[in-house]
């Protein structure tokens, strides 16, 4: 059978179970069978196939508000409800305590129980004690249980433990609940075939996508240009399979992978390469946005420039009618944005001056890119990216800024190291040990405080009714998971050539055994 007529025969039996699986949902509407399902298919990365089914089960099961007895069934649902934006109260747990603040010693020997609240917990908003409480009791019994553990279950608690599914990229987190999945005593077997088809389904449609991007950095030549940029189209295009995986997503990606790795240029030409006299003629082209502008430039910083212009205009042409005008004026308003902060942190650097955290944090949230880049996820989406939308990205939103909170600390703590042997600014590590008089590992500390500060701050944003649909704050979200996993070990996009590299086999290049 030739790869045509086997993607043919795939896509004829996905369509068939995904029939099954419906019917399934509906026989065991209103159960703790329904609930399991539903966190089974969403682990399982097969959701987008059901979005209208699981949203209806969600909406009923909130309704319904049934009092479980079991720690793992009532975090369960809790952590279904609010990773939709339902406002479940977290006093659902208070049954699990002592009659105090903290929880029970006798659910030490419920694993499942543990491991279902605390990946729970971490849906938690500020004030909310119960969630903080439980992250610090299960991790703890979690961690001391893994030893008697083995199988699936040890995999499971080991990994949420390294980082909780919260944080973690769907994609990724598809193949790696597949491999468990199959493991089980009695799996699913419809789920689990329906999974692995749709897994190598979409790889294939990733590859293919993959390919063009490829014919077209070649085309533009621009790790030819710049021998000291980051040449890392591969690793660019796991970093937006994160934010969005999904086939009916394709356009987005190919325009978002586009638009992060020219600005990767810039950064690097304004980090690594570029003259502080010759950064400043470049900021101000940024901001002329003409090509009358490259006669100002000096030669070496020409094509970067052109390629900017003229993928941005491309862009313009692929949109439709309706959405040109106003998506487009976005990313010319946010790439002047991050380049005016680029420039100011090369200004600090030519000056010699030493910005308080404060002033290092204000700046540093702009050029880490995620208000950048969350733009540039909407311009190639469908009709929930309004222009409201991007009105709002304009204003700086809080909730887009605790996403770029979230990527500076953990780039800052993990990727220090790296950025210090070439000059640069200091870090928020280097600002905060000097502002507060504390160690290296302190100071890591009170960032990454700073940073499940943030992820709060999200999660209160994401519970509805909120201003914008889910789709479109999801972006936001999954962003914030890719730095969290792709910086985990180090800076995981300079230097891939560790855990990175086995991400991308595990998405891009290796399809999974049927």
């Amino acid at each position: 059978m030739g790869r045509g007529q086997k993607i043919n025969a795939w896509t004829s039996k996905v369509g068939e179970l995904k029939k099954e699986v419906k019917r399934m949902l509906i026989t065991s509407k209103g159960s703790v069978e329904e609930m399991n399902m539903i966190d089974e298919i969403q682990r399982l990365g097969v959701a987008y196939h059901f979005e209208k089914e699981i949203n209806d089960a969600l909406e009923h099961i909130y309704d319904a508000n049934v009092d479980y007895d079991d720690l793992k069934t009532v975090a369960l649902r809790f952590r279904l409800l609010r990773q939709e934006g339902c406002n479940i109260p977290c006093d659902v747990f208070n049954k699990f305590k002592d009659g105090g603040s903290n929880f029970k010693e006798g659910l030490i020997s419920d694993v499942e129980g543990l491991l279902s609240l605390y990946e729970a917990a971490f849906y938690g908003t500020h004030g909310e004690d119960t969630l903080d409480e439980a992250i610090s009791f299960t991790r703890g019994r979690l961690a001391s249980l893994m030893t008697h553990l083995d199988g699936p279950l040890a995999a499971q608690v080991g990994h949420a433990l390294e980082l909780p599914m919260s944080k973690r990229i769907p994609r990724l987190e598809a193949r790696f609940y597949i491999s468990l999945f199959q493991q089980q005593k009695q799996p699913n077997d419809v789920l689990l075939e329906l999974a692995k088809l749709d897994f190598n389904l979409v790889q294939s449609m990733h590859r293919i996508e993959l390919k063009e991007l490829t014919r077209w950095w070649k085309d533009i030549d621009i790790a030819a240009k710049y021998p000291f940029a980051r040449d890392r189209l591969v690793e660019g295009y796991l970093w937006i399979l994160g934010v969005y995986f999904e086939p009916q997503y394709a356009r987005a990606r190919n325009l978002m992978v586009k638009m992060f790795k020219l600005i990767s240029v810039v950064d690097d030409i304004f980090d690594v390469d570029g003259t502080f006299e010759d950064l400043l003629v470049f900021r101000d082209a940024i901001q002329r946005w003409n090509p009358k502008a490259l006669d100002q430039l000096p030669e070496y910083m020409r094509p970067c420039y052109l390629s900017l212009l003229k993928t941005v205009d491309e862009i313009e042409a692929a949109l439709m009618p309706g959405e040109k005008s106003y998506r487009t004026d976005y990313l010319k308003h946010a790439t002047k944005v991050v380049v005016q902060g680029y420039f100011k942190e090369a200004e600090w650097l030519n000056n010699g001056y030493v910005p308080t955290l404060e002033e290092y944090l204000e700046v540093s949230l702009i050029t880490c890119g995620y208000l950048y880049l969350t733009g540039a996820s909407y311009v190639g989406m469908g009709e929930e990216a309004t222009e409201k939308a991007f009105d709002w990205l304009k204003t700086n939103p809080k909730f887009v800024m605790d996403s770029s909170s979230v990527c500076r600390l953990v780039d800052d703590i993990h990727s220090n190291e790296f950025e210090q042997k070439r000059p640069h600014i200091a870090s928020a590590v280097d600002y905060y040990m000097k502002e507060h008089g504390v160690s290296r590992p302190e100071a890591c500390y009170k960032l990454r405080e700073m940073a499940a500060s943030a992820w709060k701050d999200m999660n209160k944003f994401c519970i509805k009714p909120t201003p914008f649909p889910l789709s479109l704050l999801k972006r936001v979200i999954n962003l914030t998971r890719v730095i969290e996993v792709l910086y985990l070990y180090g800076d995981g996009y300079t230097d891939s050539s560790h855990e990175t590299k086995q991400k991308i086999k595990a998405v891009l290049v290796d399809p999974i055994t049927m």
